[in-house]
Parts: C-alpha cells; structure tokens; sequence
C-alpha cells in the first residue's frame, strides 16, 4: 500500500511538472519563413500541367547574379527541383526529394538561363 502511495505522488509530481511546463512554454508552430519566389501548385505531378505551363509557378522568373531561390512543394507528393532537362541533367543543382510543404533553395552565383525539372515527373519543367 506504502508503494502505490509513493508511486501515485511521483505520478502527480510529475504531471504537475509537465502541464506547468507547457503553460510556461507555449508551443509555436512555424511554416516557410520567406515567401517562395517558385511554387509547385498542387496535382503538379499529374500529366497535364505542362500543357497549360503551371507545373512551376511562375514558370519562369528573371532574378540578379547572388540571388538565393526558393522552391516551395505545395503538392501532396514528392517532388525534386534539378537542373538542366530530364534527358540531361547538368549536375548544377538537386534538390533530392523535397516532401510537400518543405522548400529548396539555391543561391546562383552568375547571371544566365537555367533550366530545371522534376527527376520524379519529367513533364515538369521549369
């Protein structure tokens, strides 16, 4: 009996600790910090997308030499953002897989063109 009493306390000593803590500590939930300069629309990674060019949104963006970039996947699956075509990636940029609500960014050191798809779904291009 002498057990249970002691176990019951250390129960409420703790629980006591634990709800004091949160109350003092409010849980904060963040998303993307920055505004993302490309958007990956939802159902981006079904067929289609490329045909009315929204599969990367804008679809094309003009940016200075040292700007960083920042991809947002707001679809619901997987998606990469690399550099150069499908058939041929240039090996400048991989993003691997970004999980949805997640970001990629990439800092471009020189001025130019620079072409980008998803290894995932080849009709995005961007």
């Amino acid at each position: 009996m002498k057990k249970i009493l002691i176990i019951a306390g250390l129960v409420a000593v703790f629980a006591l600790a634990v709800a004091f803590s949160l109350g003092n500590n409010p849980i904060t939930t963040t998303g993307v910090s920055e505004k993302p300069d490309v958007v990956i629309p939802m159902s981006a990674s079904r067929p289609g997308c490329e045909k009315a060019n929204w599969c990367y949104t804008p679809p094309e963006i003009t940016i200075s030499a040292g700007k960083t970039v920042t991809w947002l996947n707001d679809d619901s699956g997987f998606h990469t953002v690399t550099s150069g075509y499908y058939d041929k990636p240039d090996g400048m940029f991989d993003s691997g897989h970004i999980d949805p609500e997640k970001t990629f960014s990439y800092k471009f050191e020189k001025a130019g063109d620079f072409h980008y798809f998803c290894n995932l779904h080849p009709w995005m291009e961007g």
